[in-house]
């Protein structure tokens, strides 16, 4: 089975980004499935209903977050029921919405790291307690994990392989170049990178940002203009046993105007 996992898609360039390039990416490499990371797709912070609606529009299947999930509040009335927005697993168990969702024979779970990221529930006992009780549990497991430390991203990736099919690290939006099998047959990468401007600091304004490193200001947060990039991991995973065969980083870029 071919699956996208796509990088935190950034305000409405992001959103241009995955129109642009992601139905041509879908026959070129007969994409079956496709999951990203929404939480940052509505003006660079959060996820409304009218970004969800576009963002499925445009071909995912499963959108994902992580801490800025609560930003755009509107969203929260579409968190449950049969909604494809799924927040970290290990969020408090209170939290609207829920940590996993189930589509056809792929189950995609989020999770949120904890390492300078904030409190939140063990990631690892999360997914321990998960496997353990979701039945019949899927051969095709998916899990992004939106953490900021790299060492807790390959830490996960190493405690899960063999029982999941992919950890994909997002939250930093520099992609890393690490993306392999491990021993167990879990495909992994610390960082898949990000939808959005490629004039830009992580996605938010150049000039905003380096104001605000010089002179210790906050700075309202303004997604970058210009040019786009699409960054993404083409994963084919055995359908048989679940193990993925190949991990395939995917970069597109606008050319210049």
């Amino acid at each position: 089975m071919k699956i996208l996992a796509i990088g935190d898609v950034i305000g409405r360039p992001g959103r241009r980004a995955v129109q642009q390039f992601l139905p041509g990416l879908i026959n070129e490499f007969n994409i079956e499935f496709v999951v990203a990371n929404g939480e940052n797709s509505a003006h660079g912070i959060g996820i409304t209903l009218n970004t969800e609606r576009e963002l499925y529009a445009a071909g995912i299947d499963v959108i994902t977050t992580g801490n800025h999930i609560w930003a755009q509040r509107e969203i929260i009335q579409s968190l449950d029921g049969d909604s494809r927005i799924i927040r970290p697993l290990n969020f408090p168990p209170a939290s609207p919405g829920r940590g996993y969702v189930i589509v056809g024979n792929v189950m995609v779970v989020n999770l949120i790291g904890r390492a300078f990221v904030g409190q939140y529930d063990c990631p690892f006992r999360a997914m321990d307690s998960l496997l353990a009780t979701v039945r019949p549990l899927p051969r095709t497991i998916i899990v992004d994990f939106h953490a900021e430390a790299t060492s807790e991203k390959v830490a996960l990736g190493r405690y899960l392989d063999g029982r999941v099919s992919a950890v994909v690290g997002t939250h930093t939006h520099i992609g890393t170049t690490d993306a392999h099998i491990l021993p167990e047959g879990t495909a992994y990468v610390t960082d898949i990178g990000m939808v959005g401007p490629v004039d830009s600091i992580i996605g938010d304004d150049v000039d905003n940002v380096l104001n605000s490193f010089l002179t210790g200001l906050p700075h309202r947060l303004s997604v970058g203009k210009g040019k786009v990039a699409f960054d993404a991991m083409l994963l084919d995973i055995d359908d048989e046993n679940g193990k993925a065969r190949t991990i395939q980083r995917i970069r597109r870029e606008e050319p210049e105007a």
